[in-house]
């Protein structure tokens, strides 16, 4: 199975982002402008900025946990999406 590590970025007026992982992209991005994702990003609409594809989940998790927390790479991955 494959997996996707993955960067939001909500249309809104404030630049907030969201990471993630999942093994459908397609499905997940929908859910999470449907207001049936994760808590976080109900009620708002999200825009895909960065995916990075992965063989397995423990690669995607540890992959998903640096970008969540190395915010100089957030904000690059930011950057280069505008």
């Amino acid at each position: 199975m494959s997996f996707y590590v993955y960067m939001l970025r909500c249309t809104g007026k404030r630049p907030i982002t969201y990471v993630g992982y999942t093994n459908d992209l397609k499905k997940r991005i929908l859910l999470h402008n449907s207001g049936k994702g994760a808590k976080f990003t109900r009620g708002r609409k999200w825009k895909l900025i960065y995916k990075e594809f992965f063989k397995s989940k423990s690669e995607a998790i540890s992959k998903e946990y640096y970008i969540k927390n190395n915010r100089t790479l957030r904000n690059k991955i930011k950057s280069k999406a505008k």
